[in-house]
């Protein structure tokens, strides 16, 4: 194993980015060896940017959708930083509702296009800036977004190939009874009904019954 750590501490990281985020930061949270920073949402391209080139995150790794229904803001999006010169890992945290937009960071990392794109696809979430705000992992014209909490798990429509139409087509789905009736309970555990080949048991046809 190699002796140099997965990453840096964070000794003294949340002071340090707190006196230099100042009224921008809403707070900080340190668990399961992240480091977290909740920022006010209108910030974000500022608060991304020194972080940038005031203290040397220099990469955008990732970008992530979250959904609370319950909340009057439902949706938190987290950006996943990382400075290759410090070995150092940050979160940074904002939320927002269905209705109002966050402000695009493809001004700071072109590759935020793609990420942004992402979370608008199973989300909702609006990126204002974002000149190229389309689907990018469901089909043209697809209804809803599949990570919200309240989009049901079989989808509204499915689609096959027409051997007819030559073509894809969409219908609604359509989940067959037989496949949605399931009783849980394990045969070894007493089944209260008779399973195909119960019956052998008690006449000794199966011939592995104890003599």
């Amino acid at each position: 194993m190699h002796s140099a750590p997965k990453s840096a501490s964070h000794d003294g990281v949340a002071a340090t980015l707190s006196a230099a985020l100042g009224d921008m930061l809403l707070g900080t949270t340190e668990a399961h060896g992240e480091l977290l920073l909740v920022v006010k949402r209108d910030s974000i391209e500022d608060v991304l940017r020194l972080l940038r080139d005031d203290h040397e995150y220099q990469q955008m790794m990732e970008m992530v959708g979250i959904d609370y229904p319950d909340r009057a803001e439902r949706f938190e999006v987290c950006y996943c930083l990382l400075s290759v010169t410090k070995n150092h890992r940050l979160i940074i945290k904002i939320s927002t509702d269905e209705a109002t937009p966050v402000p695009t960071i493809t001004t700071l990392w072109p590759n935020a296009g793609w990420l942004e794109r992402e979370v608008f696809d199973m989300y909702g979430v609006l990126f204002a800036g974002n000149t190229d705000l389309r689907r990018i992992l469901t089909d043209y014209g697809f209804e809803g977004h599949p990570f919200r909490k309240d989009f049901p798990l079989t989808g509204y429509v499915e689609l096959r190939y027409s051997e007819e139409a030559k073509r894809v087509v969409y219908e609604p789905v359509q989940l067959a009874q037989d496949l949605r009736q399931f009783d849980f309970m394990s045969p070894w555990e007493g089944a209260n009904y008779v399973l195909p080949g119960d019956e052998k048991a008690a006449t000794g046809e199966n011939g592995g019954g104890a003599k």
